[in-house]
């Protein structure tokens, strides 16, 4: 029976490599190298190193077998930031993992991967235990890593303005209008978005996400002015922060208990389809935003244009999977952020189980630091799955979308919790319901239910155009039901209150404000009242 070496390779660190920076485009750049590191990267040094003998399952190739074709290595799958990849000789998953090194450490610095190797197993049953095994250690070794302290300057130096490393270069030279020092590490975030080396990361992006949609007509954004920043408007950005719900579970379910063979080939066609999934999503909000640009919407939507050039108002940073990550006006976040999960949910991937996915939503303003806002977005996804999990407890449900969402009018001081726990508590309870559900057949706390009450306010004779008045009603909401009760019928609103949520079964609720759910007053309608200049519906005209 033949006998191989399984080793995984997976990149550390990459939130502060992608966000670290505060620039849009070197973000971009960055996001471009970690696909880079663990897809064609892999798969180009396993030809250069072993030739026709090593089998990457490109769509172009003879399908290959490492055990019936004597292969020196093959590429099990790569998806999710990570590889795993059979070797025939320990050597050779020596020499690979070198050459990979060599090229991280060249055209990636910066960036950390983490590489593990099995030793040798037989081939028959035991190979999604190895990977299993091989994952929990690269867990180990990420906590255990210890990070050098970088040589800086030994003589008088500029340093960089985004890693206070060294500068090696000015960023003009790359295509940025301004200029400013940059280390080595931003020198090649900067190239692969520069038009000068044909813009890779931008070319990427057009091929798999936009396609025929922009038809020539939109630019692709690589500053957060060209988002959709209108002058005495709005002068904010959203940070829409996606990931899908229990992926790493399913992926071990999934192979549980198949022949290493089929173990293959079901972690390929499982790691391919969820790949295509978060695609297939992005391109159709991509799909959306050129029709709200282009006027085909019911929403009127002005995009922002320079030097005769028109930018779309939507920017996806990390796409390819569960894991999404995408920059918008910051109009647009809340919308673009449903959307996306609706989407989401509707695509089919190999193991036939329903696609679920949390999103955090951090609309912040134009040039609050970027690094933070995303910290901020990946904040608010993480309670959006800590509700997920509480609902699916208390319930007994499976598992279902939820998002969360903040909007910085200001700083930001504290974590997520200690800002509600600041802002958003009074005397009567607690004025967020966030986070909500996507869906939800009985639960007022859902998306379809807070956009309808959000259009009411925006729409209804009783509220539109009426600022003081809702301002006046946003401020009564603080001191309670009783006060909120009196307010309304201030102002003659006797017998429609508020605008209703459908699935609420409280009678009392649109006319006060408050509601009790599980053991605690929630306000239904701070939240809409917050959300009435964030909220753009992606309805087509009728």
């Amino acid at each position: 029976m033949n006998e191989y070496i399984a080793t995984v390779i997976d990149t550390t660190g990459i939130q502060s490599y992608i966000f670290g920076s505060n620039r849009l485009r070197e973000n971009i750049g960055a996001s471009f190298i970690v696909e880079q590191t663990t897809n064609d990267w892999v798969k180009s040094i396993l030809k250069s190193e072993f030739g026709t003998n090593a089998y990457t399952y490109d769509e172009c190739s003879e399908e290959k077998c490492i055990e019936l074709d004597d292969l020196d290595a093959e590429l099990i799958y790569t998806g999710g930031g990570n590889a795993v990849v059979l070797f025939k000789q320990k050597d050779g998953a020596v020499r690979f993992t070198k050459a990979l090194s060599e090229k991280v450490l060249r055209d990636a610095p910066g960036l950390r991967i983490v590489v593990a190797h099995s030793d040798y197993f037989k081939w028959g049953k035991g190979l999604a235990d190895v990977v299993d095994g091989l994952m929990k250690e690269l867990e180990r070794k990420k906590r255990a890593y210890n990070p050098s302290t970088p040589l800086l300057g030994l003589s008088v130096t500029a340093n960089c303005v985004s890693t206070g490393l060294s500068a090696v270069d000015v960023s003009d030279n790359f295509g940025v209008p301004a200029s400013y020092p940059v280390s080595r590490e931003i020198v090649e975030k900067l190239r692969v978005v520069d038009s000068k080396n044909k813009a890779p990361a931008n070319e990427k992006l057009k091929s798999l996400i936009f396609q025929e949609d922009l038809q020539h007509d939109y630019e692709i954004p690589y500053d957060v002015d060209d988002l959709g920043r209108s002058e005495g408007e709005s002068s904010y950005i959203a940070i829409v922060h996606a990931d899908g719900n229990g992926m790493g579970n399913r992926f071990k379910e999934y192979g549980k208990g198949k022949s290493d063979r089929n173990y293959v080939t079901a972690m390929r066609n499982l790691s391919k389809t969820v790949n295509q999934a978060g695609i297939e999503a992005l391109k159709d909000v991509a799909r959306k935003v050129v029709k709200l640009a282009n006027g085909d919407l019911q929403e009127e939507f002005s995009v922002t244009q320079r030097d005769g050039k028109k930018f779309l108002p939507f920017r996806p940073l990390v796409y390819g999977g569960d894991d999404v990550t995408f920059v918008c006006d910051g109009r647009l976040g809340l919308s673009l952020a449903a959307l996306y999960l609706k989407e989401f949910e509707s695509k089919k991937i190999a193991d036939g189980k329903d696609l679920t996915a949390c999103a955090g939503i951090a609309i912040v303003k134009t040039h609050y630091p970027f690094a933070r806002a995303y910290q901020l977005s990946e904040a608010l996804c993480r309670n959006a799955k800590i509700f997920m999990r509480e609902e699916k407890e208390r319930l007994g449900c499976k598992d279902f979308s939820a998002l969360d969402w903040h909007i910085a009018a200001s700083g930001l001081s504290g974590s997520i919790s200690q800002i509600r726990q600041r802002e958003y508590e009074v005397f009567e309870g607690c004025l967020t319901m966030r986070p909500m559900y996507l869906y939800s057949d009985d639960d007022w706390r859902n998306w379809e239910d807070f956009t309808t009450v959000v259009n009411k306010f925006n729409t209804d004779d009783n509220w539109a155009g009426r600022r003081n008045k809702v301002i006046a009603l946003r401020e009564h909401l603080r001191q309670g039901k009783d006060k909120t009760k009196q307010f309304l019928e201030v102002c003659g609103l006797t017998e429609e209150y508020l605008p209703r949520f459908e699935k609420s079964t409280n009678d009392d609720f649109y006319k006060c404000g408050w509601v009790d759910r599980e053991g605690e007053r929630v306000c239904g309608y701070f939240d809409a009242i917050e959300a009435l200049e964030f909220y753009v519906s992606l309805r087509e005209k009728s």
